[in-house]
Protein backbone atom coordinates (compact mmCIF):
# COMPACT_ATOMS: atom_id res chain seq x y z
CA UNK A 1 0.00 0.00 0.00
CA UNK A 2 1.37 3.37 -0.98
CA UNK A 3 0.47 6.91 -2.24
CA UNK A 4 2.31 8.57 -4.85
CA UNK A 5 2.73 12.27 -5.32
CA UNK A 6 3.89 14.59 -8.03
CA UNK A 7 4.75 18.02 -8.36
CA UNK A 8 6.30 17.87 -11.39
CA UNK A 9 9.63 20.04 -10.12
CA UNK A 10 12.22 20.30 -13.16
CA UNK A 11 15.16 22.41 -11.61
CA UNK A 12 18.42 22.88 -14.33
CA UNK A 13 20.39 19.56 -14.24
CA UNK A 14 17.23 17.65 -13.87
CA UNK A 15 15.23 15.43 -15.99
CA UNK A 16 13.23 17.25 -18.69
CA UNK A 17 9.92 18.56 -17.81
CA UNK A 18 8.02 16.36 -21.07
CA UNK A 19 10.11 13.28 -19.68
CA UNK A 20 8.68 13.81 -16.42
CA UNK A 21 5.36 14.41 -17.10
CA UNK A 22 5.05 11.79 -19.46
CA UNK A 23 6.66 9.53 -16.35
CA UNK A 24 4.23 10.20 -13.77
CA UNK A 25 1.06 9.72 -16.12
CA UNK A 26 2.94 6.48 -16.99
CA UNK A 27 3.33 5.56 -13.34
CA UNK A 28 0.39 6.25 -12.38
CA UNK A 29 -1.02 3.50 -14.32
CA UNK A 30 1.55 0.94 -13.71
CA UNK A 31 0.97 1.77 -10.06
CA UNK A 32 -2.48 1.06 -9.80
CA UNK A 33 -2.63 -2.21 -9.90
CA UNK A 34 0.40 -2.95 -7.69
CA UNK A 35 -0.71 -1.20 -4.25
CA UNK A 36 -1.18 2.34 -5.15
CA UNK A 37 -4.22 3.98 -3.24
CA UNK A 38 -3.93 7.46 -4.45
CA UNK A 39 -1.94 10.02 -6.70
CA UNK A 40 -1.78 13.17 -5.30
CA UNK A 41 -1.21 16.44 -7.44
CA UNK A 42 -0.15 19.44 -5.93
CA UNK A 43 -0.21 23.07 -7.62
CA UNK A 44 2.47 26.48 -7.29
CA UNK A 45 2.90 29.52 -9.93
CA UNK A 46 5.51 31.09 -11.23
CA UNK A 47 8.40 28.82 -9.57
CA UNK A 48 12.13 29.01 -10.49
CA UNK A 49 11.95 24.99 -10.94
CA UNK A 50 8.47 24.80 -12.90
CA UNK A 51 6.45 23.62 -10.12
CA UNK A 52 3.09 21.97 -11.43
CA UNK A 53 1.08 24.88 -11.88
CA UNK A 54 -2.39 22.76 -13.62
CA UNK A 55 -3.13 19.95 -11.42
CA UNK A 56 -6.51 19.19 -13.49
CA UNK A 57 -5.05 19.03 -16.43
CA UNK A 58 -2.05 16.20 -15.31
CA UNK A 59 -5.29 14.51 -13.13
CA UNK A 60 -7.22 14.53 -16.55
CA UNK A 61 -4.42 12.63 -18.42
CA UNK A 62 -4.18 10.02 -15.12
CA UNK A 63 -7.29 9.78 -15.43
CA UNK A 64 -7.53 8.53 -18.80
CA UNK A 65 -4.82 5.83 -18.13
CA UNK A 66 -6.31 4.80 -14.95
CA UNK A 67 -9.56 3.16 -14.11
CA UNK A 68 -9.35 2.69 -9.89
CA UNK A 69 -6.60 5.14 -8.56
CA UNK A 70 -7.99 7.98 -6.68
CA UNK A 71 -6.47 11.68 -7.37
CA UNK A 72 -6.26 14.35 -4.79
CA UNK A 73 -5.48 17.85 -6.05
CA UNK A 74 -3.97 19.26 -2.84
CA UNK A 75 -3.70 21.95 -1.96
CA UNK A 76 -5.70 24.28 -4.91
CA UNK A 77 -5.39 27.87 -3.67
CA UNK A 78 -9.10 29.05 -4.49
CA UNK A 79 -8.19 32.48 -4.65
CA UNK A 80 -6.56 32.14 -7.62
CA UNK A 81 -9.16 30.56 -9.78
CA UNK A 82 -12.72 31.71 -11.28
CA UNK A 83 -15.15 29.82 -9.33
CA UNK A 84 -16.92 29.90 -12.42
CA UNK A 85 -14.65 28.48 -14.73
CA UNK A 86 -13.22 26.39 -11.87
CA UNK A 87 -16.67 24.95 -11.53
CA UNK A 88 -16.57 24.02 -15.23
CA UNK A 89 -13.19 21.94 -15.00
CA UNK A 90 -13.95 20.38 -12.14
CA UNK A 91 -17.39 19.04 -13.86
CA UNK A 92 -16.03 17.85 -16.79
CA UNK A 93 -12.69 15.99 -14.64
CA UNK A 94 -15.61 13.87 -12.81
CA UNK A 95 -16.89 12.70 -15.81
CA UNK A 96 -14.10 11.63 -17.19
CA UNK A 97 -12.60 10.06 -14.04
CA UNK A 98 -15.98 9.15 -13.25
CA UNK A 99 -15.53 10.51 -9.57
CA UNK A 100 -12.26 9.58 -8.66
CA UNK A 101 -10.89 13.56 -8.37
CA UNK A 102 -11.25 15.05 -5.14
CA UNK A 103 -10.12 18.50 -4.36
CA UNK A 104 -8.12 20.13 -0.96
CA UNK A 105 -8.49 23.86 -1.29
CA UNK A 106 -6.11 26.16 0.33
CA UNK A 107 -5.48 30.34 0.51
CA UNK A 108 -1.97 30.10 -0.83
CA UNK A 109 0.87 31.03 1.63
CA UNK A 110 3.44 32.41 -1.53
CA UNK A 111 2.69 36.31 -1.85
CA UNK A 112 4.43 35.90 -5.12
CA UNK A 113 2.00 34.32 -6.36
CA UNK A 114 -0.65 36.54 -5.19
CA UNK A 115 1.53 38.91 -7.68
CA UNK A 116 1.68 36.56 -10.60
CA UNK A 117 -2.04 36.90 -10.66
CA UNK A 118 -2.91 40.15 -9.29
CA UNK A 119 -4.58 39.46 -6.08
CA UNK A 120 -4.62 41.76 -3.00
CA UNK A 121 -3.70 39.18 -0.05
CA UNK A 122 -5.03 41.25 2.26
CA UNK A 123 -8.44 39.88 1.48
CA UNK A 124 -7.88 36.77 1.01
CA UNK A 125 -9.95 34.92 3.67
CA UNK A 126 -13.22 36.99 2.77
CA UNK A 127 -12.43 35.84 -1.35
CA UNK A 128 -11.81 32.23 -0.41
CA UNK A 129 -15.31 32.01 1.10
CA UNK A 130 -16.89 33.84 -1.45
CA UNK A 131 -15.35 31.46 -4.18
CA UNK A 132 -16.15 28.67 -2.32
CA UNK A 133 -19.32 29.59 -1.71
CA UNK A 134 -20.36 29.86 -5.10
CA UNK A 135 -18.06 26.83 -6.48
CA UNK A 136 -20.16 24.23 -4.06
CA UNK A 137 -23.18 25.95 -5.34
CA UNK A 138 -22.21 26.07 -8.97
CA UNK A 139 -21.83 21.93 -8.75
CA UNK A 140 -25.42 21.54 -8.00
CA UNK A 141 -26.26 21.29 -11.49
CA UNK A 142 -28.81 24.34 -11.22
CA UNK A 143 -28.68 27.68 -12.53
CA UNK A 144 -27.20 30.24 -9.72
CA UNK A 145 -28.21 34.17 -9.51
CA UNK A 146 -24.91 35.47 -8.42
CA UNK A 147 -24.10 39.49 -8.78
CA UNK A 148 -26.72 40.28 -11.11
CA UNK A 149 -25.99 37.31 -13.21
CA UNK A 150 -27.77 33.93 -13.91
CA UNK A 151 -24.71 31.06 -14.04
CA UNK A 152 -25.57 27.56 -14.97
CA UNK A 153 -22.44 25.22 -15.35
CA UNK A 154 -23.13 22.10 -17.91
CA UNK A 155 -22.86 19.50 -17.82
CA UNK A 156 -23.13 18.77 -14.16
CA UNK A 157 -20.55 16.70 -12.61
CA UNK A 158 -21.21 12.56 -12.69
CA UNK A 159 -20.67 13.03 -8.58
CA UNK A 160 -24.10 14.34 -7.29
CA UNK A 161 -23.38 17.79 -5.81
CA UNK A 162 -19.92 17.43 -7.20
CA UNK A 163 -17.06 15.85 -5.87
CA UNK A 164 -15.33 15.54 -2.45
CA UNK A 165 -13.89 18.84 -0.89
CA UNK A 166 -11.41 19.45 1.86
CA UNK A 167 -9.92 22.67 3.01
CA UNK A 168 -6.30 22.55 3.69
CA UNK A 169 -4.05 24.80 6.09
CA UNK A 170 -2.56 24.61 9.20
CA UNK A 171 -4.09 27.77 10.92
CA UNK A 172 -7.68 27.96 13.02
CA UNK A 173 -8.93 30.30 9.97
CA UNK A 174 -8.74 27.01 7.68
CA UNK A 175 -10.15 25.24 10.57
CA UNK A 176 -12.85 27.73 10.91
CA UNK A 177 -13.25 27.62 6.96
CA UNK A 178 -13.43 23.59 6.72
CA UNK A 179 -15.94 23.81 9.47
CA UNK A 180 -18.52 26.48 8.34
CA UNK A 181 -18.86 24.63 4.87
CA UNK A 182 -18.91 21.04 6.07
CA UNK A 183 -15.86 20.25 4.66
CA UNK A 184 -13.09 17.33 5.56
CA UNK A 185 -9.69 18.93 7.24
CA UNK A 186 -6.11 18.50 6.05
CA UNK A 187 -3.82 20.27 8.66
CA UNK A 188 -0.08 20.67 7.75
CA UNK A 189 0.31 21.22 11.02
CA UNK A 190 0.69 18.34 13.67
CA UNK A 191 -1.19 20.04 16.32
CA UNK A 192 -4.14 18.11 19.00
CA UNK A 193 -5.41 22.00 19.92
CA UNK A 194 -5.91 22.96 16.48
CA UNK A 195 -8.28 19.34 15.68
CA UNK A 196 -9.82 20.17 18.88
CA UNK A 197 -10.47 23.45 17.31
CA UNK A 198 -12.25 21.55 13.83
CA UNK A 199 -14.47 19.44 15.57
CA UNK A 200 -16.17 22.25 17.95
CA UNK A 201 -16.43 24.44 15.34
CA UNK A 202 -18.31 21.57 13.24
CA UNK A 203 -20.18 21.31 15.93
CA UNK A 204 -20.75 24.70 15.90
CA UNK A 205 -21.84 24.64 12.94
CA UNK A 206 -24.00 21.50 13.03
CA UNK A 207 -22.46 19.59 11.26
CA UNK A 208 -20.49 15.73 12.63
CA UNK A 209 -16.67 16.10 12.34
CA UNK A 210 -15.45 15.29 8.75
CA UNK A 211 -12.11 12.86 7.27
CA UNK A 212 -9.58 15.32 9.06
CA UNK A 213 -5.76 14.11 8.52
CA UNK A 214 -3.06 15.36 10.69
CA UNK A 215 0.51 14.97 10.24
CA UNK A 216 2.55 12.20 12.63
CA UNK A 217 5.21 14.04 14.26
CA UNK A 218 8.62 12.59 13.18
CA UNK A 219 6.67 10.21 10.36
CA UNK A 220 8.35 10.51 6.82
CA UNK A 221 6.69 12.11 3.76
CA UNK A 222 8.83 11.19 0.93
CA UNK A 223 10.04 7.56 0.97
CA UNK A 224 11.89 5.81 -1.65
CA UNK A 225 12.94 2.11 -1.31
CA UNK A 226 15.92 0.81 -2.19
CA UNK A 227 18.45 -2.81 -1.76
CA UNK A 228 21.24 -0.51 -0.54
CA UNK A 229 20.68 2.37 1.48
CA UNK A 230 24.17 4.32 0.96
CA UNK A 231 24.28 4.32 -2.48
CA UNK A 232 20.35 5.44 -2.85
CA UNK A 233 21.45 8.50 -0.96
CA UNK A 234 24.04 9.51 -3.16
CA UNK A 235 22.23 8.65 -6.35
CA UNK A 236 19.04 10.54 -4.80
CA UNK A 237 20.30 13.04 -2.50
CA UNK A 238 20.71 16.36 -4.65
CA UNK A 239 17.00 15.80 -6.06
CA UNK A 240 15.98 15.16 -2.07
CA UNK A 241 17.40 18.33 -0.78
CA UNK A 242 15.81 20.40 -3.78
CA UNK A 243 13.20 19.37 -2.73
CA UNK A 244 13.07 20.22 0.75
CA UNK A 245 15.09 23.12 0.00
CA UNK A 246 12.48 24.76 -2.43
CA UNK A 247 9.69 23.46 0.04
CA UNK A 248 11.14 25.65 2.65
CA UNK A 249 11.91 28.45 0.70
CA UNK A 250 8.04 28.42 0.17
CA UNK A 251 7.39 29.11 4.07
CA UNK A 252 9.94 32.10 4.18
CA UNK A 253 10.97 31.02 8.47
CA UNK A 254 7.25 29.12 8.99
CA UNK A 255 7.95 25.75 10.63
CA UNK A 256 4.89 25.15 11.57
CA UNK A 257 4.37 22.21 8.78
CA UNK A 258 5.28 19.17 9.80
CA UNK A 259 7.02 17.99 5.92
CA UNK A 260 9.36 20.96 6.32
CA UNK A 261 13.24 20.25 6.30
CA UNK A 262 15.61 23.16 7.01
CA UNK A 263 18.57 21.04 5.97
CA UNK A 264 21.46 23.05 4.04
CA UNK A 265 22.78 19.62 2.98
CA UNK A 266 22.82 15.89 1.64
CA UNK A 267 24.31 14.76 5.14
CA UNK A 268 22.07 16.67 7.17
CA UNK A 269 18.81 15.69 5.34
CA UNK A 270 20.07 12.09 5.78
CA UNK A 271 20.57 12.70 9.80
CA UNK A 272 17.72 14.47 10.50
CA UNK A 273 15.29 11.17 9.52
CA UNK A 274 12.27 13.47 9.53
CA UNK A 275 10.44 14.19 5.88
CA UNK A 276 12.82 12.45 3.71
CA UNK A 277 13.84 8.88 4.28
CA UNK A 278 15.33 5.58 1.95
CA UNK A 279 14.16 2.26 3.22
CA UNK A 280 15.35 -0.99 2.63
CA UNK A 281 12.57 -3.21 1.21
CA UNK A 282 12.05 -4.90 4.54
CA UNK A 283 12.05 -1.86 6.08
CA UNK A 284 9.15 -0.91 3.59
CA UNK A 285 7.14 -3.92 4.38
CA UNK A 286 7.43 -3.43 8.18
CA UNK A 287 6.01 0.15 7.91
CA UNK A 288 3.33 -0.99 5.55
CA UNK A 289 2.62 -3.98 8.22
CA UNK A 290 1.98 -1.16 10.62
CA UNK A 291 -0.86 0.13 8.91
CA UNK A 292 0.87 3.13 7.02
CA UNK A 293 0.92 3.46 3.42
CA UNK A 294 4.20 4.41 1.87
CA UNK A 295 4.20 8.20 0.75
CA UNK A 296 6.16 8.24 -2.43
CA UNK A 297 7.29 11.12 -4.07
CA UNK A 298 8.95 9.03 -7.72
CA UNK A 299 10.01 11.95 -9.31
CA UNK A 300 11.36 13.83 -5.91
CA UNK A 301 13.21 17.56 -7.45
CA UNK A 302 13.61 15.90 -11.22
CA UNK A 303 14.64 12.24 -10.69
CA UNK A 304 15.11 10.86 -13.94
CA UNK A 305 12.81 8.83 -14.62
CA UNK A 306 15.22 5.98 -15.85
CA UNK A 307 16.50 6.16 -11.99
CA UNK A 308 13.28 6.52 -10.62
CA UNK A 309 11.27 3.45 -12.47
CA UNK A 310 13.75 0.89 -10.39
CA UNK A 311 12.97 2.79 -6.77
CA UNK A 312 9.26 2.59 -7.31
CA UNK A 313 9.19 -1.14 -8.74
CA UNK A 314 11.05 -2.34 -5.03
CA UNK A 315 8.27 -0.14 -3.37
CA UNK A 316 5.63 -2.21 -4.92
CA UNK A 317 7.23 -5.26 -4.73
CA UNK A 318 7.45 -3.97 -0.65
CA UNK A 319 3.70 -3.19 -0.65
CA UNK A 320 2.60 -6.98 -2.12
CA UNK A 321 4.96 -8.85 0.01
CA UNK A 322 3.40 -6.55 3.34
Amino acid sequence: MFTLRFDMRAPAGSAPAPDLYAAAIEMCAWAEDRGAVVAVLSEHHGTEDGHLPAPQLLASAIAARTKRLAILLAAVPITFWDPVRLAEEISVLDIISKGRVSYAFGIGHRIEEYEHFGVDPRGRGKLADESLALLRALLQGQPVDHDGRRIHVTPPPATPNGPYMWIAGGSRAAARRAARFGLGFISQAASPALEEFYESQCRANGFEAGPAQFPVLGAPTTVFVAEDVDSAWHELGSYLLHDATMAASYRHGDDSVASISRAASVSELREAGGAYRIFTTEEAVEYIRGGRALPLLPLCGGVPPVVAWPYLERAATASQRA
